[in-house]
């Protein structure tokens, strides 16, 4: 059933940056390989269950943006230009909100990854596939009204895609050891710069929040994350065409650019030695308790 409804359904939660959030992260984590069923087609039949539960709730995602920038976002109706200044403040605004795991969390979920890189491939998968969701769902979004240079549904799709790859790149920063600190904002506007740049956060700010806040306020970072996010928007203009063949198009662009994103980033990381050489041990899930006779 769907979260979301156009406006006039009462009883009806309305879009807010907080229930976007959330179901951002839930579209995420439902994505994410758990550990292998037994037997072959049972596991390609659930393969495609989640992957059918992925592109309605993408849809639904999609919808709730759009709505969102159709009636509180105005200005991404006055044309390109206004609209990527629109749409960055939107993408700033979600992304503190974005519930992060941290490591502990990360391994509990994933009590097979043995190490960071089988981690951070689970994770990678997740993203991936969200992503690829969003794509092959906008077809189904709510048609609203199309401003000029920029469609509300692909600019919905574009912020969808670019907060499921920042949840992917902070959450790739606790696998390698080098979590942000600071304030919520400023956690998010670091990861929000490293989105925009395609590398790891400097190390040398990692422990300085008020390094980390002037990342997120700066001119230069805004900049960055709206021509981001304007190349972005342009690469999914063909989703839009009609029937499934803009879906199948939609879900193979975002698939291949969260991939694109989340090789650049691991290399950046892969390049620096954590701080504290035992962070991945001292986030090691406590041992399941054996089972009984």
């Amino acid at each position: 059933m769907a979260i979301f409804r156009k406006p006039g359904r009462p009883g009806q939660p309305e879009p807010t940056p907080d229930l976007v959030a959330d179901e951002l992260a839930g579209l995420v984590e439902e994505l994410e390989p758990g550990e292998p069923a037994e037997g072959g087609l049972g596991e390609l039949a659930e393969y495609r269950a989640e992957t059918e539960r992925g592109r309605r709730r993408g849809a639904r995602l999609v919808t709730a943006i759009a709505r969102r920038l159709g009636t509180g976002g105005r200005a991404a109706a006055k044309g390109a230009a206004v609209g990527g200044r629109a749409l960055t403040e939107q993408l700033l605004q979600t992304a503190p909100r974005i519930p992060v795991r941290n490591l502990a969390t990360l391994r509990a979920q994933h009590p097979g990854a043995a190490d960071p890189e089988k981690l951070a491939d689970l994770l990678i998968t997740g993203a991936s596939r969200a992503s690829s969701a969003l794509g092959a769902g906008v077809g189904a979004a709510a048609m609203l009204p199309v401003p000029p240079a920029m469609p509300v549904e692909i600019a919905a799709e574009t912020i969808a895609v670019a907060a499921v790859e920042i949840k992917l790149i902070a959450e790739l920063h606790e696998v390698y050891g080098f979590p942000a600190q600071g304030t919520a904002t400023q956690r998010a506007g670091a990861y929000v710069g490293a989105w925009a740049n395609r590398r790891g956060i400097d190390p040398t700010l990692l422990a300085k929040p008020a390094g980390l806040a002037a990342m997120a306020l700066g001119s230069e970072v805004r900049q960055q994350v709206r021509r981001r996010l304007t190349r972005s928007s342009l690469r999914r203009l063909p989703s839009l065409t009609p029937l499934l063949v803009g879906a199948g198009i939609g879900a193979t662009i975002n698939l291949r650019d969260t991939r694109k994103v989340a090789r650049e980033i691991r290399a950046s990381l892969r390049e620096l030695a954590p701080a504290d050489p035992g962070y991945w041990e001292a986030a090691a899930p406590a041992p399941r308790p054996p089972r009984g006779d």
